[in-house]
């Protein structure tokens, strides 16, 4: 068994984290994650319900048998108390704030016995992290799929953060095998923090439709900017945009997203498409690692893959 701080801290036979991907990750798959070893995470979007949570942490806790789960809230997107608070009376052990003012949020989810932890691109969001208090870091590099800080490559974010900060580092985007996550713990992180890998496994809430364009990806199939918020409105920090299969429709407006938000026909065409699941012109994030899956398979299978061939101990 691989033995870093993260397979010491919560009890996990693998050290990985499935990230928390919003509209793929709910309860069933955190749950099924966390029973074969690794940590399992529920992804919310804006807009859940203290409801929502309620509901997707009792399926994760029965999914997990006993073992830790995660959930991965959207700092910017936190609108007011009731959501944390449905969170804070889980049993969620780690709760993710990313991607906007989280820094005020720390002390009271500590405060509540849960781990805090945070996605950071960049030197600067890794100090900040550091200073406020989280638990550990998760260095996300441009590779990676969904939103995310397009400032750095994972391998040189890790070599700048490691070198920086004395708090434990998870390593994001592009890790989609055993022999990344191997890489990113030779480098001196405590695990990998993973999300492409998981998305064609049946406990995964994304499309059936586009799981064929999953597997059909090839090694160059993903793009990354801001196309698709601006065409759905969403409210993302221009900051952080995403990273996701190219297509048509991205290809018509990258770079044309200031026209693209003044055009409600071209907005209205991309709704209709995402209720059709048209992916000719909606969205199917993705990070660069997609190529690399080849079948639809099971959370399970998914994290015993990434179990095979680790060294005995990475302390």
């Amino acid at each position: 068994m691989t033995t870093t701080w993260l397979t010491s801290t919560l009890g996990l036979d693998v050290p990985l984290v499935q990230a928390p991907m919003a509209r793929v990750s709910e309860g069933e798959m955190a749950g099924a994650v966390s029973a074969a070893g690794a940590l399992g995470m529920i992804g919310v979007t804006p807009g859940q319900s203290p409801a929502y949570i309620v509901e997707q942490a009792e399926l994760a806790a029965s999914g997990a048998a006993g073992k830790p789960y995660g959930i991965g809230l959207l700092a910017w997107a936190l609108d007011g108390d009731a959501i944390l608070e449905a969170v804070l009376d889980t049993d969620v052990r780690v709760v993710a704030l990313s991607f906007g003012p989280y820094e005020h949020l720390v002390d009271r989810v500590k405060g509540s016995g849960k781990l805090v932890t945070t996605q950071v691109g960049n030197l600067e969001e890794a100090r900040r992290a550091e200073l406020a208090g989280v638990d550990f870091i998760v260095a996300r590099g441009g590779e990676g799929g969904g939103h995310g800080r397009n400032d750095l490559g994972t391998l040189a974010l890790l070599e700048i953060v490691l070198d920086s900060v004395e708090i434990p580092v998870v390593a994001a985007g592009g890790i989609a095998t055993a022999r990344g996550l191997a890489a990113v713990l030779a480098a001196g992180t405590v695990g990998a923090w993973v999300g492409t890998a998981f998305l064609g496994c049946r406990e995964s809430v994304y499309p059936v439709a586009s799981r064929q364009r999953l597997l059909d990806a090839t090694d160059t199939a993903t793009a990354y900017g801001r196309v698709f918020d601006v065409a759905q409105r969403a409210a993302w920090p221009p900051e952080y945009g995403g990273r996701a299969l190219r297509n048509a429709y991205f290809d018509e407006w990258d770079g044309r997203e200031a026209e693209l938000a003044q055009d409600p026909e071209a907005m209205e065409r991309y709704a209709a498409a995402a209720r059709e699941d048209d992916f000719d012109t909606a969205v199917i994030y993705a990070g660069e690692g997609v190529s690399l899956l080849s079948a639809e398979t099971t959370a399970a299978d998914v994290v015993a893959a990434f179990a095979r061939g680790l060294p005995g101990d990475a302390t």
